[in-house]
């Protein structure tokens, strides 16, 4: 079983490798979704998350690639999930 969450990480996370930082990790623990910029400077992720895995991620998310600052890290149970994959995980642009 899995959960869709909507993910939004604060901080210096762009040009820092950020996105392949995360992409990586996503499918080293079986996490689908995607992950973009943002305007704000933000990068945001739709991650279908398996049981069990949802900490692991998140911790991995607040440590980040080396060059970057995470400051803060929203996440909420994704209210629609029909634009979140059910395997794979990539990059938008």
């Amino acid at each position: 079983m899995s959960e869709v969450y909507h993910i939004i990480v604060h901080g210096m996370v762009q040009g820092v490798g950020f996105r392949f930082y995360t992409q990586a990790e996503a499918r080293r623990l079986g996490i689908a979704g995607w992950v973009r910029n943002l305007p704000t400077g933000d990068v945001e992720l739709l991650a279908r998350i398996p049981d069990g895995r949802k900490n692991q991620f998140l911790e991995s998310l607040k440590i980040g690639p080396p060059a970057s600052i995470v400051r803060k890290i929203d996440i909420h149970r994704a209210e629609e999930t029909l634009d979140c994959p059910t395997t794979g995980f990539s990059i938008h642009r």
